[in-house]
């Protein structure tokens, strides 16, 4: 993705409001003031960035030629990669106090005004930033492949390409092809292979032309082609999947608008247009909404009648998916969740997630508090297929050819009689290392596997 990801877990104690509005201060000694206290609170980290920040304002102030913005645009993005958002956005302010086109503080601002549900403002600096600056290169020293990565600007329906694109070995040009031109394409950096990262279907869909114009010209290996990508929106999953041995998907419709609910035609009862169009698409109560484009829960509710999913909707902007629920508690009373990364059509396990609840995220599970789900987990990341059984492993393996990408994973969970149910598969799954000491480091050799398995298909893609 274009923006910096952060966890969104402070770590640093929020600053006081007078302090956040003297970070934006253009006076050096105000700088070196806040850094004494910084020093004198234990805060070395805090006296430090003011401390750049006064060496910064003094060498605008005499026009030096070392007046550059890049540390603290670094302080910046490190408060944000630590969740401190408040204070990063005051960071950033400064850094466009000097130099407004710098697109990384734009585009790291619009996250933030994003987050806080600011949408017109992160839309703002989003248009700003990526009218600066569409090409952004990451390399260090030691690199031995150029890989371009297709991103979409205007969201986060982006692969999540960090692990998979580690830095020692890879040359990263980010490309936020939604804002570029065609003409644009053709200045690119020399790259080896293109990793088309707009995952979403979504997200990629008003960029169809613009993609297959781009993959027209495009005379490197591309992984993930957009043609591959179509297909695995939720309403046409059942579809991409259908006749596969022992999978079963939920029936899924994408409604549009609101005028089906709000058009009834004389002498037709309330509810008729939704109701034909759930019946159309086989689509049953208690059903689920959800925004297009959304990922992680967001959005998502559970309506167990006419009137509450009619009720939902006339509060909604924008189309919605509708998937009827089904109820796939285990026989404990666990709800459980399994991924799996697909990396050239292979398989890798990657992680469990048991929840007592039906909405099973690996942050919300409490995973980390109860040793018998770990322990699970480690199970299944050691052999999914005694895991999972010989049926399902073997459903698995076909979604991975059916899917035919050469990056995407699959949210499923295990019937009783050994099918597999499938929530979504797409490209759009993480995939991330933990801590070394944390409670989940057993999880990071099977990350490796994946990471490498990533790698042996970049080196065969461009062979010779």
């Amino acid at each position: 993705m274009m923006i910096q990801e952060s966890d969104n877990t402070p770590e640093h104690p929020s600053a006081p409001t007078d302090h956040l509005s003297a970070i934006t201060s253009p006076d050096p000694s105000v700088h070196r003031a806040l850094a004494d206290a910084c020093r004198h609170a234990g805060d070395e980290l805090g006296a430090l960035a003011h401390l750049i920040a006064a060496h910064t304002l003094d060498a605008y102030a005499t026009g030096s030629s070392d007046a550059r913005t890049n540390g603290l645009c670094d302080v910046a993005t490190g408060y944000f990669m630590k969740g401190d958002h408040a204070v990063a956005a005051r960071w950033y302010e400064l850094v466009l106090t000097l130099d407004p086109n710098v697109a990384v503080a734009c585009q790291n601002l619009a996250a933030i005004h994003a987050g806080e549900g600011m949408t017109a403002l992160a839309e703002v600096y989003r248009e700003r930033a990526y009218g600066i600056q569409r090409v952004f290169v990451e390399e260090t020293a030691g690199w031995t492949r150029s890989v371009l990565i297709l991103c979409a600007g205007r969201s986060t329906g982006n692969v999540p390409f960090e692990a998979l694109l580690p830095g020692a070995r890879n040359r990263r040009i980010k490309y936020a092809i939604d804002y570029a031109t065609d003409d644009e394409d053709a200045q690119l950096p020399a790259f080896d292979l293109v990793f088309n990262a707009i995952g979403d279907p979504d997200i990629a869909a008003p960029l169809r032309g613009r993609l297959a114009r781009f993959e027209a010209q495009c005379s490197r290996p591309l992984l993930n082609p957009n043609s591959a990508i179509t297909p695995t929106s939720r309403h046409k999953l059942s579809a991409l999947l259908d006749g596969l041995d022992d999978v079963q998907t939920a029936p899924c419709v994408r409604y549009e608008d609101q005028s089906e609910v709000q058009s009834e035609a004389p002498g037709v009862g309330p509810h008729a247009s939704l109701r034909s169009l759930l019946a159309d698409h086989a689509v049953t109560f208690p059903l689920l909404a959800r925004p297009v484009a959304a990922h992680g829960g967001d959005g998502l509710v559970l309506c167990d009648t006419i009137e509450a999913l009619e009720s939902r909707l006339s509060t909604q902007e924008g189309a919605q998916y509708l998937t009827a629920f089904r109820d796939c508690q285990s026989a404990d009373g666990f709800y459980r969740k399994y991924r799996v990364i697909y990396v050239d059509r292979q398989p890798f396990p990657y992680h469990l997630v048991i929840s007592p609840h039906w909405i099973a995220h690996y942050f919300s599970a409490d995973m980390e508090s109860h040793a018998w789900k770990l322990d699970e987990e480690r199970r299944f990341l050691r052999d999914p297929r005694a895991a999972l059984g010989e049926r399902a492993m073997n459903a698995i393996t076909a979604i991975g050819q059916r899917l035919d990408l050469d990056y995407a994973g699959i949210d499923f969970t295990l019937l009783p009689d050994g099918e597999v149910f499938v929530f979504e598969a797409n490209a759009t799954m993480l995939a991330h290392y933990e801590r070394d000491n944390g409670m989940l480091a057993h999880k990071n050799q099977h990350v490796q596997h994946i990471v490498d398995a990533f790698e042996q298909m970049l080196v065969h893609r461009t062979a010779g």
